[in-house]
């Protein structure tokens, strides 16, 4: 399953991000693991997920970041929830590359199990419409 937490930049994605993955924590049975660009957050953060700072790995185009998270994923069987912050930004997507990035994340989380939550700074109308179902929060 992919969720998306839509609005433009400072509207505070971040914050239901952060609150998303704390929460989820107490009912997790497996991993969880958080991306994002910077180690900014590490201490808003739980100390049993995992955060990952994308910007340390050389990702340079979509196609890459899939492979960097497909890699995650077949290291730990036990992952069972992936957040995205900024996930246009780590993913190094184009406007024209979300629809495909998307269709991956849900092939991936069908295949493997594994829940998407991504942050996204775009208002939900001016998202593709494959991602219309996915919104669980638009700011």
């Amino acid at each position: 399953m992919v969720q998306i937490i839509a609005g433009e930049k400072g509207k505070g994605k971040t914050k239901h991000l952060l609150d998303k993955v704390n929460d989820s924590i107490k009912s997790a049975t497996g991993n969880i693991v958080y991306l994002d660009k910077s180690q900014k957050h590490m201490y808003e953060l739980s100390n049993k997920v995992r955060l990952i700072n994308v910007s340390d790995y050389m990702i340079s185009n979509g196609d890459e970041f899939l492979g960097f998270l497909c890699g995650i994923i077949s290291q730990d069987h036990d992952l069972e929830e992936m957040y995205l912050d900024s996930f246009l930004t780590i993913a190094m997507l184009e406007d024209s590359d979300i629809e495909h990035a998307i269709a991956k994340l849900e092939s991936i989380s069908d295949k493997f199990h594994v829940n998407f939550v991504v942050s996204i700074s775009k208002n939900e109308k001016d998202l593709p419409e494959c991602t219309k179902g996915k919104v669980i929060v638009s700011l």
